[in-house]
């Protein structure tokens, strides 16, 4: 237990900065414009213009039936071949928030549906646009009931960062390989990579729960 303890004291600097300088920053960036593409693709799936639906479709069809690791794979391997390149971060970035935006969506679209049909009727009785209706009205319900799923997909794509190392990323995966092929301890490393990954995603876990006690205080008042 003290070898252990000694090298996760030696290996916790690289990657605590490998963390904090790459995996978290990868994350976060990722899941804004997954959010986004997620938003938009659940208000496409909904549209009144059958090639807007289409699209949406064929989207989330493609990026929820592969693996993440062969979607990597392609947008950082592939696309050279046909002149299209992107550094390692980019690639990451993209692939992610498109992978993360085709199941986020899916819950943000099951969130608006699950809201009852009558309160649009009321909203319109009460001379709101649609837009004012979905601002204040609708957007706040389905936000909360969106908010376990969307924050279940934050830890998913914060734990898919490992399968960046992949395309020559130094994120924390990657810097506990580097560090095991330097002193062939695997099971101590990959422990420390694995409470690393645990602690944040309890942290995360917990701010989860703050928001939705929050949200549901609203709600309660709003109603």
């Amino acid at each position: 237990m003290s070898d252990f303890l000694q090298i996760w004291a030696d290996s916790f600097p690289s990657l605590a900065l490998a963390t904090i300088g790459v995996t978290i920053p990868l994350s976060l960036i990722a899941f804004a414009i997954a959010l986004v593409l997620a938003v938009i693709t659940a208000r496409a799936r909904v549209s009144r213009f059958r090639l807007a639906r289409a699209v949406a479709w064929f989207y989330v069809w493609v990026f929820r039936g592969t693996p993440l690791l062969v979607q990597l794979c392609i947008v950082f391997f592939g696309l050279p071949r046909v002149g299209i390149t992107f550094n390692a971060w980019t690639a990451g970035i993209i692939t992610l928030a498109l992978n993360t935006g085709a199941y986020a969506s899916e819950g943000i679209r099951a969130a608006e549906s699950s809201i009852p049909a009558g309160q649009w009727e009321a909203a319109r009785v009460l001379h709101l646009t649609r837009w004012e209706t979905l601002r204040y009205v609708i957007a706040p319900q389905m936000w909360r009931i969106a908010l376990p799923p969307l924050s279940n997909e934050f830890i998913n794509i914060f734990k898919s960062t490992s399968l960046v190392s992949t395309i020559t990323l130094a994120d924390v995966f990657q810097v506990g390989q580097q560090i095991t092929a330097r002193i062939y301890e695997p099971l101590a490393v990959y422990t420390e990579v694995a409470l690393i990954y645990l602690l944040i995603s309890t942290l995360l876990t917990w701010i989860q729960g703050r928001l939705e006690h929050r949200l549901s205080r609203y709600v309660a008042v709003a109603k």
